[in-house]
């Protein structure tokens, strides 16, 4: 039948009903119009759920679009004219200048001068393999593969409990507020929205195996995930009106290039342990679903990193050879070597992370950037040593709990659970909460055992 057919004989059937006033619900967009509102709010101005660091969406918007090397024509006016619109309360005003100012960002004109042109801008995951240069695939221990991934697994949600508690503030606020951190400072709580996009590719990729595709991703997203923020929101939205990836990742997107993609890698390299260039193929079409460039490949460093430490126990070799495969084209390569080369010319992590810490000042603290840098100097510093990696990753700030998860996974893999301390792993036991579709609570060792029988080892 076709569309018009179905509709006639949907209207055809219909019987005429008078509707008392209770059953009119026209009083039910009041609560549409307040859910929306306080959307609308968030957007402005709100907290970390973890940590209570303050964001603003909208200036975020206005500054990663900077960073991606543009110009927002009357951002910062517009940006004011909405904080005295919510201060005011004034929700007609509000949505009015939202529009406007999101108009400004996504017509934003190119600055000719930013540094990011500079650079090659990858669009696809041909181009990137053609010029990467990726270690070779080495043969696990299948008979402790399900031990590293228990191990991995574990070591990366202890990662994002830690940094659940610190996520969004500096260096010397945190230790201000709380001196060295060197364990929980609170309950750990295994709420997070990193392993909760993991999953989903997990799920997705228990379907289709190696012949997974980006459709594949974004289909589970929306199937599963109910909410997201920054560019998984975008990209959520996107996905539910049909637009898939990979311009589910570029279209309204400002935020491609932040640390989302980056922050999902692990699972990638889970899924293809030993195989560096598969782990990265897969963080390539994972990555795309939300993200794009610099964004993406984020995401395959981080998958390099895990899918190595299944093979190589020593992690300095790893960050390098990490580095060392990045495309030196690309801006993200310049990122990660800078942080590699202030770990060289230091002999400590802090004199390191400071001057990572100046050099991508000017990036939000949920891009990638800042937070890739974190990365290789806590690893660097940390040495193997799994509750000094905890320490310095948690010390340098940013996005704490992504970059937590993600380095600790390998640092769980390689150390094995025996070389996570009780303290660590007991308050977290063997159940992982999320906010997924159909998965509040997993066993951890489930979930080990899962990802084991599905991985192409």
């Amino acid at each position: 039948m076709k569309a018009w057919e179905l509709v006639r004989q949907m209207t055809d059937n219909a019987v005429p009903k008078l509707l008392s006033e209770e059953e009119q619900t026209w009083e039910a967009l009041f609560e549409v119009e307040a859910a929306e509102d306080f959307h609308m709010k968030l957007l402005w101005q709100s907290n970390v759920p973890g940590s209570y660091a303050p964001e603003s969406i909208m200036l975020a918007a206005i500054q990663s679009k900077e960073n991606l090397g543009y110009i927002v024509d009357n951002g910062i006016e517009l940006y004011e004219q909405g904080l005295e619109a919510l201060k005011n309360g004034d929700m007609v005003r509000l949505n009015m200048i939202t529009t406007e100012l999101w108009h400004a960002v996504n017509n934003a004109r190119k600055d000719e001068n930013a540094e990011s042109w500079k650079y090659k801008q990858y669009h696809d995951w041909e181009s990137f393999r053609s010029d990467a240069r990726f270690p070779d695939r080495m043969p696990v221990a299948k008979d402790r593969l399900e031990q590293q991934m228990y191990a991995g697994w574990m070591a990366q949600i202890i990662g994002g409990a830690v940094g659940t508690m610190v996520e969004g503030y500096t260096t010397d606020k945190i230790r201000e507020t709380f001196g060295e951190v060197r364990h929980y400072l609170r309950k750990p709580s295994t709420y997070n929205d990193d392993i909760t996009y993991e999953l989903a590719f997990l799920y997705a990729y228990e379907g289709k195996g190696k012949a997974i595709t980006s459709a594949d991703v974004a289909k589970a997203w929306i199937g599963y995930v109910p909410s997201g923020w920054s560019a998984e929101e975008i990209a959520l939205r996107n996905i539910r009106y049909g637009i898939m990836p990979p311009d589910s990742g570029i279209f309204g997107n400002p935020f491609g290039e932040w640390i989302g993609a980056q922050m999902r890698g692990a699972i990638c390299g889970m899924l293809a342990p030993g195989n560096p260039e598969e782990a990265a193929r897969l963080a390539w079409l994972d990555g795309q679903v939300s993200h794009f460039n610099n964004g993406i490949i984020g995401e395959v460093f981080n998958a390099v990193l895990v899918s190595l430490s299944f093979v190589e126990n020593d992690i300095r070799k790893i960050v390098r050879q990490c580095v060392e495969m990045i495309p030196s084209q690309c801006e993200y390569r310049s990122v990660v070597q800078f942080a590699l080369d202030a770990c060289l010319k230091s002999d400590a992590w802090e004199p390191a992370w400071r001057m990572c810490e100046k050099r991508f000042e000017q990036y939000n603290w949920i891009h990638a950037y800042p937070n890739a840098a974190a990365e290789v100097v806590a690893l660097w510093f940390g040495n193997g040593d799994f509750d000094e990696t905890v320490h310095i990753i948690a010390m340098e700030g940013q996005d704490v709990d992504c970059n937590a998860a993600q380095i600790l996974t390998a640092l769980g893999i390689i150390t094995g659970i025996d070389g996570i301390r009780d303290e660590w792993k007991e308050p977290i036991g063997d159940e992982l909460k999320t906010y997924l579709r159909k998965y509040r609570t997993l066993s951890i060792k489930e979930l080990a055992k899962q990802t084991a029988a599905a991985a192409d080892a």
